[in-house]
């Protein structure tokens, strides 16, 4: 099997399934004063101090959680309910037509509570403006959503440049970054954001893992109940061992991300090099995209078909999103930038991680020729 669903989950590194497997064996709880729960939080801690050394950020500044979904949905509903507790009624929120699901789902709820909601349209390549973001802003916006890297495209927001706009009307701003470490740069405080929501298995480390940026002295409310843990913002019994591998992931993956981004960009170039190829393929991202995304449609086959020939010819890809995955329906990403139902549906995103090899994306390409004569004869 060759796996390029990179941006779907990165497969767990040997050192974090090894650190996993030494925090694991720990048996106490980090919340408890006993020496067996203070191992446990040494971890815990070290864990997080790892993953904030990368993000050059406050360690106090990051909520352990169960990943990005979890991240988005805290900001979303934590600030409504702050801003509804202060002001008496719904405000305003700005976010954009090309977000994770994670972030338009609760966008999409808030909006039947009474909550004003502009998504921004994206032009051509997925992206998004100063300009236009300062003209959705409003007296009453609450908050502004756009994520840095898109899943799916991998177009890259100028995300300080849109910082500083909601900054300058005093507006908290939130980035679902989930897809950026590991392969793009960094730096929340620079850039000024306000909350960033980050998934651990996007750069090696496991599953159901993740971390909220809040910055100091920025109110968020809990919108789950039942402890003090994490300062109180997310009750629950932490996941000592996903937080202490995440962070040796998240270690490993930033001293090699440089070298990450040209060797993924060599591969981008050579597997698109054998895939244009094919007749009437389409390349849905632009050349500055994240390096481990490649979107390609093949206008007039069923990707459906496609993805399960690739899959039998030994090639893991996907149609977008994981979390969409199984819904039939056309990708919200490239409809939004204009692409039909058909050629949506028509839609691959093969990513690439530090252990493809070049062997791996030509057979991918050839795979994928194959794959696509099986599905439109």
């Amino acid at each position: 099997m060759i796996y390029l669903d990179y941006a779907a989950t990165h497969p767990m590194t040997p050192e974090a399934l090894a650190a996993y497997a030494q925090a694991a064996a720990l048996p106490g709880n980090p919340a408890s004063v006993h020496a067996a729960g203070q191992a446990a939080r040494e971890r815990l801690e070290e864990g997080r101090a790892r993953v904030a050394a990368v993000l050059r950020v406050d360690a106090r500044t990051l909520l352990a959680n169960g990943g990005g979904t979890e991240g988005d949905n805290h900001v979303l509903f934590g600030v409504a309910r702050a801003w509804e507790e202060t002001r008496g009624r719904p405000g305003h929120l700005v976010t954009t037509l090309t977000e994770h699901s994670a972030v338009l789902a609760p966008a999409r709820a808030l909006a039947t509570q009474g909550w004003a909601v502009t998504f921004l349209p994206p032009d051509a390549q997925g992206r998004y403006s100063p300009d236009q973001l300062a003209e959705a802003l409003r007296d009453d916006t609450a908050l502004v959503s756009i994520h840095h890297a898109n899943n799916e495209l991998g177009t890259v927001q100028d995300t300080p440049a849109l910082v500083a706009v909601a900054a300058a009307r005093g507006i908290p701003y939130h980035t679902d970054a989930v897809q950026a470490p590991g392969v793009l740069p960094l730096d929340l405080t620079g850039w000024g954001v306000t909350f960033a929501s980050f998934s651990a298995h996007k750069w090696g480390g496991p599953r159901g893992v993740g971390f909220l940026y809040v910055r100091r002295g920025t109110v968020l409310p809990a919108v789950t109940l039942g402890g003090g843990q994490e300062g109180g913002l997310r009750p629950g019994t932490q996941n000592t061992a996903g937080v202490y591998a995440a962070g040796v992931a998240l270690t490993q993956a930033e001293a090699a991300r440089e070298d990450t981004f040209a060797h993924l960009s060599a591969l981008r170039t050579r597997f698109l090099q054998g895939a244009t190829a094919l007749p009437g393929l389409r390349v849905n991202h632009p050349p500055d995209a994240s390096p481990k995304v490649a979107s390609v449609t093949l206008p007039g086959a069923d990707g459906e078909a496609l993805l399960m020939n690739l899959d039998l010819l030994g090639i893991s890809a996907s149609a977008g999103s994981a979390c969409a995955a199984g819904t039939m329906q056309p990708s919200h990403v490239l409809t939004a930038l204009g692409l039909s139902e058909a050629d949506a549906r028509a839609t691959l995103r093969f990513s690439f991680g530090r252990a493809t090899t070049e062997a791996e994306v030509d057979a991918a390409a050839d795979a994928l020729r194959q794959a696509a004569a099986f599905s439109r004869g």
